[in-house]
Protein backbone atom coordinates (compact mmCIF):
# COMPACT_ATOMS: atom_id res chain seq x y z
CA UNK A 1 0.00 0.00 0.00
CA UNK A 2 1.17 3.46 -0.75
CA UNK A 3 2.11 5.75 2.29
CA UNK A 4 -0.47 7.88 3.97
CA UNK A 5 0.17 11.50 4.46
CA UNK A 6 -0.14 12.53 8.44
CA UNK A 7 -3.02 15.35 8.71
CA UNK A 8 -3.98 18.19 10.37
CA UNK A 9 -7.84 19.01 10.33
CA UNK A 10 -9.15 22.27 11.78
CA UNK A 11 -12.75 20.81 12.50
CA UNK A 12 -14.53 23.75 14.04
CA UNK A 13 -17.60 24.13 15.56
CA UNK A 14 -20.22 21.10 16.23
CA UNK A 15 -22.45 22.43 13.66
CA UNK A 16 -20.07 22.17 10.79
CA UNK A 17 -21.04 18.05 10.59
CA UNK A 18 -24.65 20.25 9.87
CA UNK A 19 -23.13 22.47 7.77
CA UNK A 20 -20.08 21.87 6.13
CA UNK A 21 -19.94 24.87 3.89
CA UNK A 22 -16.04 24.93 2.27
CA UNK A 23 -14.45 22.57 4.82
CA UNK A 24 -16.55 19.72 3.45
CA UNK A 25 -15.80 20.66 0.15
CA UNK A 26 -12.01 20.33 0.63
CA UNK A 27 -12.13 17.15 3.28
CA UNK A 28 -14.56 15.32 0.49
CA UNK A 29 -11.87 15.98 -2.50
CA UNK A 30 -8.71 15.26 -0.06
CA UNK A 31 -10.49 11.59 0.83
CA UNK A 32 -11.08 11.51 -2.94
CA UNK A 33 -7.76 11.72 -3.64
CA UNK A 34 -5.86 9.72 -0.71
CA UNK A 35 -5.73 5.90 -0.75
CA UNK A 36 -8.40 4.77 0.98
CA UNK A 37 -6.64 4.05 4.54
CA UNK A 38 -7.24 0.58 6.40
CA UNK A 39 -7.73 2.38 9.77
CA UNK A 40 -7.62 6.18 11.15
CA UNK A 41 -5.55 6.88 14.72
CA UNK A 42 -6.64 10.29 15.42
CA UNK A 43 -5.55 12.86 18.62
CA UNK A 44 -8.47 14.88 19.24
CA UNK A 45 -8.24 18.62 20.47
CA UNK A 46 -11.27 17.04 23.13
CA UNK A 47 -9.55 14.16 24.70
CA UNK A 48 -7.68 15.57 27.20
CA UNK A 49 -5.17 13.18 29.72
CA UNK A 50 -2.01 13.93 31.51
CA UNK A 51 -0.85 10.60 30.14
CA UNK A 52 -1.01 8.96 26.74
CA UNK A 53 -4.78 6.81 26.62
CA UNK A 54 -5.78 5.46 23.17
CA UNK A 55 -8.90 4.10 22.67
CA UNK A 56 -9.74 0.52 22.56
CA UNK A 57 -13.56 0.09 21.94
CA UNK A 58 -14.49 -2.40 19.82
CA UNK A 59 -17.25 -0.30 18.55
CA UNK A 60 -16.76 2.78 19.87
CA UNK A 61 -20.08 5.29 20.90
CA UNK A 62 -20.50 8.40 19.47
CA UNK A 63 -20.04 11.13 22.10
CA UNK A 64 -22.19 14.71 21.97
CA UNK A 65 -19.52 16.29 23.73
CA UNK A 66 -21.24 20.01 23.41
CA UNK A 67 -24.58 21.82 24.25
CA UNK A 68 -26.98 24.01 22.69
CA UNK A 69 -26.99 23.09 19.51
CA UNK A 70 -30.14 21.48 17.25
CA UNK A 71 -31.29 18.39 18.23
CA UNK A 72 -30.20 17.19 14.05
CA UNK A 73 -26.71 16.91 15.81
CA UNK A 74 -27.73 15.32 18.59
CA UNK A 75 -29.20 12.38 16.54
CA UNK A 76 -26.01 12.44 14.47
CA UNK A 77 -24.26 8.99 14.68
CA UNK A 78 -20.57 7.88 13.42
CA UNK A 79 -20.69 4.15 13.70
CA UNK A 80 -17.25 3.29 12.54
CA UNK A 81 -15.81 0.12 14.33
CA UNK A 82 -12.44 0.37 16.39
CA UNK A 83 -9.31 -1.53 16.12
CA UNK A 84 -8.33 -3.35 19.37
CA UNK A 85 -4.90 -5.06 17.94
CA UNK A 86 -4.17 -1.65 16.46
CA UNK A 87 -5.29 0.38 20.16
CA UNK A 88 -2.56 -2.24 21.29
CA UNK A 89 0.09 -1.27 18.81
CA UNK A 90 -0.37 1.92 19.34
CA UNK A 91 0.40 1.77 22.93
CA UNK A 92 3.37 -0.25 22.04
CA UNK A 93 4.73 2.18 20.00
CA UNK A 94 4.22 5.01 22.16
CA UNK A 95 5.85 2.96 25.19
CA UNK A 96 8.81 2.12 22.59
CA UNK A 97 9.33 5.71 22.54
CA UNK A 98 9.19 6.63 26.22
CA UNK A 99 5.89 7.82 26.29
CA UNK A 100 3.69 5.25 28.33
CA UNK A 101 0.39 4.73 27.21
CA UNK A 102 -2.99 3.43 28.84
CA UNK A 103 -5.64 1.34 26.98
CA UNK A 104 -9.24 2.77 27.50
CA UNK A 105 -11.22 -0.07 26.77
CA UNK A 106 -14.43 2.57 26.93
CA UNK A 107 -13.65 5.55 25.05
CA UNK A 108 -15.67 6.38 22.11
CA UNK A 109 -15.25 9.09 19.50
CA UNK A 110 -15.91 13.05 20.76
CA UNK A 111 -16.83 15.74 17.99
CA UNK A 112 -13.08 16.55 17.51
CA UNK A 113 -13.08 13.03 15.85
CA UNK A 114 -16.29 11.96 14.44
CA UNK A 115 -17.32 15.78 12.88
CA UNK A 116 -13.77 15.69 10.66
CA UNK A 117 -14.69 12.12 10.03
CA UNK A 118 -18.22 12.24 9.06
CA UNK A 119 -16.70 14.43 6.39
CA UNK A 120 -14.15 12.69 4.73
CA UNK A 121 -15.25 9.50 4.97
CA UNK A 122 -19.25 9.40 5.47
CA UNK A 123 -19.55 5.89 4.94
CA UNK A 124 -18.39 5.28 8.78
CA UNK A 125 -16.84 1.90 7.54
CA UNK A 126 -12.96 2.78 8.60
CA UNK A 127 -12.05 1.34 11.93
CA UNK A 128 -11.07 4.63 14.16
CA UNK A 129 -8.47 4.30 17.08
CA UNK A 130 -9.00 8.09 19.06
CA UNK A 131 -5.29 9.11 21.12
CA UNK A 132 -5.63 11.74 23.73
CA UNK A 133 -3.47 14.78 23.89
CA UNK A 134 -1.83 16.01 27.00
CA UNK A 135 -2.64 19.76 27.43
CA UNK A 136 0.00 20.15 29.76
CA UNK A 137 3.41 18.97 28.45
CA UNK A 138 2.74 20.98 25.21
CA UNK A 139 3.87 21.16 21.84
CA UNK A 140 7.29 19.07 22.09
CA UNK A 141 5.67 16.48 23.73
CA UNK A 142 2.82 16.13 21.35
CA UNK A 143 5.70 16.39 18.57
CA UNK A 144 7.23 13.36 20.35
CA UNK A 145 3.92 11.46 20.02
CA UNK A 146 3.46 11.99 16.38
CA UNK A 147 6.83 10.72 15.74
CA UNK A 148 6.43 7.71 17.66
CA UNK A 149 2.70 6.80 15.68
CA UNK A 150 4.57 7.88 11.97
CA UNK A 151 5.80 4.27 10.74
CA UNK A 152 1.70 3.38 10.94
CA UNK A 153 2.09 5.60 7.82
CA UNK A 154 3.76 2.91 6.39
CA UNK A 155 1.27 0.45 7.13
CA UNK A 156 -2.34 1.84 5.79
CA UNK A 157 -3.28 3.76 8.34
CA UNK A 158 -4.30 7.13 8.64
CA UNK A 159 -2.86 10.22 11.45
CA UNK A 160 -4.88 12.82 12.20
CA UNK A 161 -4.62 15.51 14.66
CA UNK A 162 -7.99 17.46 15.20
CA UNK A 163 -8.34 20.55 16.78
CA UNK A 164 -8.05 24.01 15.12
CA UNK A 165 -5.60 26.50 13.51
CA UNK A 166 -7.35 29.45 15.32
CA UNK A 167 -9.35 28.70 18.32
CA UNK A 168 -10.43 31.80 20.75
CA UNK A 169 -14.26 31.39 21.76
CA UNK A 170 -14.46 34.10 23.33
CA UNK A 171 -14.77 36.02 20.30
CA UNK A 172 -18.19 34.35 19.75
CA UNK A 173 -20.70 36.75 18.80
CA UNK A 174 -17.94 39.64 18.30
CA UNK A 175 -17.00 38.72 14.88
CA UNK A 176 -18.26 37.19 12.04
CA UNK A 177 -18.44 36.33 8.18
CA UNK A 178 -18.84 39.73 7.38
CA UNK A 179 -16.45 41.26 9.90
CA UNK A 180 -12.83 39.09 10.15
CA UNK A 181 -11.02 39.21 13.58
CA UNK A 182 -7.20 40.83 12.99
CA UNK A 183 -5.14 38.51 14.48
CA UNK A 184 -6.32 35.06 12.23
CA UNK A 185 -4.67 36.10 9.10
CA UNK A 186 -1.23 37.23 10.66
CA UNK A 187 -1.37 34.00 12.75
CA UNK A 188 -2.07 31.80 10.17
CA UNK A 189 0.33 32.99 7.77
CA UNK A 190 3.07 32.96 10.34
CA UNK A 191 2.07 29.29 10.65
CA UNK A 192 2.09 28.55 7.25
CA UNK A 193 5.41 29.82 6.88
CA UNK A 194 7.07 28.19 9.26
CA UNK A 195 5.61 25.11 8.35
CA UNK A 196 6.61 25.59 4.72
CA UNK A 197 10.42 26.28 5.57
CA UNK A 198 10.45 23.08 8.12
CA UNK A 199 11.66 25.24 10.91
CA UNK A 200 10.19 23.50 13.81
CA UNK A 201 12.02 24.67 16.82
CA UNK A 202 10.19 28.35 16.06
CA UNK A 203 6.77 26.07 15.74
CA UNK A 204 7.01 24.48 19.13
CA UNK A 205 7.97 28.16 20.56
CA UNK A 206 5.09 29.35 18.56
CA UNK A 207 3.73 31.07 22.10
CA UNK A 208 6.64 33.71 22.00
CA UNK A 209 7.09 33.63 18.12
CA UNK A 210 3.75 33.60 16.79
CA UNK A 211 2.09 37.04 16.02
CA UNK A 212 -0.89 37.04 18.60
CA UNK A 213 -0.65 33.83 19.84
CA UNK A 214 -2.35 34.65 23.19
CA UNK A 215 -5.34 35.69 20.90
CA UNK A 216 -5.81 33.03 18.48
CA UNK A 217 -5.22 30.45 21.47
CA UNK A 218 -6.14 31.53 24.84
CA UNK A 219 -5.19 27.91 25.73
CA UNK A 220 -3.09 25.31 23.46
CA UNK A 221 -5.18 22.33 23.67
CA UNK A 222 -6.71 23.30 19.73
CA UNK A 223 -3.14 23.44 18.25
CA UNK A 224 -0.95 20.69 19.86
CA UNK A 225 -2.55 18.42 17.29
CA UNK A 226 -0.81 20.12 14.84
CA UNK A 227 2.40 18.82 16.64
CA UNK A 228 1.31 15.13 16.12
CA UNK A 229 0.32 15.54 12.74
CA UNK A 230 3.81 17.82 12.38
CA UNK A 231 5.99 14.55 14.03
CA UNK A 232 3.81 12.18 12.77
CA UNK A 233 4.60 14.01 9.15
CA UNK A 234 8.30 12.72 9.28
CA UNK A 235 11.30 15.12 7.88
CA UNK A 236 11.33 17.28 6.11
CA UNK A 237 7.62 17.62 6.58
CA UNK A 238 6.50 18.58 2.94
CA UNK A 239 3.60 20.09 4.47
CA UNK A 240 0.34 21.59 2.01
CA UNK A 241 -1.83 23.93 3.41
CA UNK A 242 -5.44 23.58 2.38
CA UNK A 243 -7.54 26.42 2.45
CA UNK A 244 -11.30 26.15 3.90
CA UNK A 245 -12.12 29.41 5.34
CA UNK A 246 -12.51 31.18 8.03
CA UNK A 247 -15.63 30.47 9.69
CA UNK A 248 -17.58 32.91 11.78
CA UNK A 249 -14.76 35.39 11.59
CA UNK A 250 -12.65 33.86 13.86
CA UNK A 251 -12.20 30.21 13.65
CA UNK A 252 -9.72 29.28 11.02
CA UNK A 253 -10.43 25.77 9.18
CA UNK A 254 -6.95 25.01 7.48
CA UNK A 255 -6.30 21.61 6.81
CA UNK A 256 -2.69 20.76 6.49
CA UNK A 257 -1.22 17.21 4.78
CA UNK A 258 2.48 15.93 5.58
CA UNK A 259 4.22 13.94 3.31
CA UNK A 260 7.50 13.07 4.76
CA UNK A 261 9.58 10.36 4.98
CA UNK A 262 8.88 8.78 8.76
Amino acid sequence: MSRLPALFISHGSPMTALEPGEAGLRLAALAAALPRPRAIVIASAHWLAAAPRVGGAPQPLTIHDFGGFPQALFDMRYPAPGDPALAAQVAELLAAAGLSAALDPQRGLDHGVWVPLHLLYPDAAIPVVPVSIQPDLGPAHQFALGQALAPLRDDGVLVIGSGSITHNLHDWRHYSEAREAPYVRPFIEWIEQRLSADEIEALLDYRRQAPFAERAHPTDEHLLPLYVAMGAGGAPMRAQRIDAGIDQGFLAMDIYRFDGTP
